[in-house]
């Protein structure tokens, strides 16, 4: 995986958990589902690096 596209997916996945958090402390239901969505994408975004790692080797 390289390192940019990783740090991308780490990036999002933390930053997807805190407005996910935030949402839920104060009741904003649309923040937490945009939370949960940034998180997906940095999820997707290690997976697809993952796989791209996996045929490298």
């Amino acid at each position: 995986m390289s390192g940019e596209q990783k740090a991308k997916a780490k990036g999002e996945q933390a930053k997807g958990k805190l407005k996910e958090t935030a949402g839920r402390l104060t009741g904003d239901e649309r923040m937490a589902a945009e939370g949960r969505a940034e998180q997906a994408r940095g999820d997707a975004r290690e997976a697809k690096e993952k796989g791209k790692d996996a045929f490298r080797h």
